[in-house]
This record gives structure tokens, C-alpha cells and sequence, in this order.
């Protein structure tokens, strides 16, 4: 794939967002390392950013696996709803996943 920027600049670019991506994370470190005790506050909301990330990495999987959200006739929206039914239910991670994965290979090859 060619473009019209030339080899100096493409690797400024990529040389300056990896010293803004290390900085940010370098300032948190940092942060942290100045201060003694976390407030509270930030580990109440430090709790929710494994489940965040989570659902940023799975929800759009579930409802536009092919690029545009679909929801009648996707096989993976209720595979997704009995995985998470499931998880609420036995809360377990392997049972999750068996659940989820046997719906998802029954709706789609019909076993």
C-alpha cells in the first residue's frame, strides 16, 4: 500500500505516538509511586476498568460479528445471552464457557 508521505515522516509520526503512549502510561506510574495511600475514590473507580475493557472487547463481537450491527438472526447475540445467564447462575468460568459454546454450536450447526 503506498501513500504520498514519505518514510521521515510516517516514522515521526510513529516515533511521537510512542512517546506520548509511554508518557501517559509512565505519568500513571509515577502518580502512583508519589502518593502513599489511593484515595478511595479512585480504587472504587479503578474496580470497574477490568469489566469495561471487557465488554469493549466482547460486545461488539456479539452484535457485529460481519461489520454492521445485527441482532435478528445472529447466533452469537444468544449464545452471548446464555453465557452470561449462565455466568450469573453457576458463576464459573468453565461452565460459562461450555454453555456459551454448546448454544452457539447448536444454533449455527444444529447438533
Amino acid at each position: 500500500m503506498s501513500t504520498e508521505y514519505g518514510p521521515i515522516a510516517i516514522w515521526s509520526v510513529i516515533l511521537t505516538l510512542g512517546i506520548l503512549t509511554y508518557t501517559i502510561r509512565a505519568s500513571f506510574v509515577t502518580l502512583f509511586g508519589l502518593i502513599d495511600d489511593v484515595p478511595p475514590e479512585i480504587t472504587n473507580a479503578l474496580r470497574y476498568v477490568p469489566p469495561a475493557v471487557l465488554a469493549a472487547l466482547t460486545v461488539p463481537a456479539f452484535l457485529s460479528p460481519t461489520g454492521s450491527v445485527e441482532i435478528i438472526g445472529n447466533e452469537r447475540v444468544f449464545a452471548g445471552i446464555a453465557a452470561t445467564a449462565a455466568a450469573w447462575y453457576f458463576d464459573d468460568v468453565t461452565a460459562t464457557i461450555v454453555v456459551g459454546m454448546c448454544i452457539l454450536w447448536i444454533i449455527r450447526f444444529g447438533l
